[in-house]
């Protein structure tokens, strides 16, 4: 099982051939990369799941919500 935290693109710099993109996560900015996505570029305003520094999949705001609200329950220890 994998982990992923979900992030929204803010940019897409140029170089790096496109494959690394700044991404916002709970309000803090990081340099992610986005290679693993070529057959569906991402693009600054879209949602990603990171693992490991790697965008592994493109999501939309309510699976990224879901997302977090896993992470969460899982940093508290609380049971579903």
């Amino acid at each position: 099982m994998c982990l992923g935290i979900p992030g929204r693109v803010v940019a897409v710099p140029d170089g790096y051939h496109h494959q690394i993109a700044v991404v916002d996560v709970a309000g803090e900015q990081r340099r992610v990369n986005i290679g693993l996505l070529e057959d569906d570029p991402a693009r600054p305003g879209d949602w990603v799941v990171i693992h490991m520094g790697f965008a592994v999949e493109k999501t939309d705001a309510a699976g990224a919500a879901e997302a977090m609200a896993g992470l969460r329950l899982l940093g508290r220890g609380e049971q579903p």
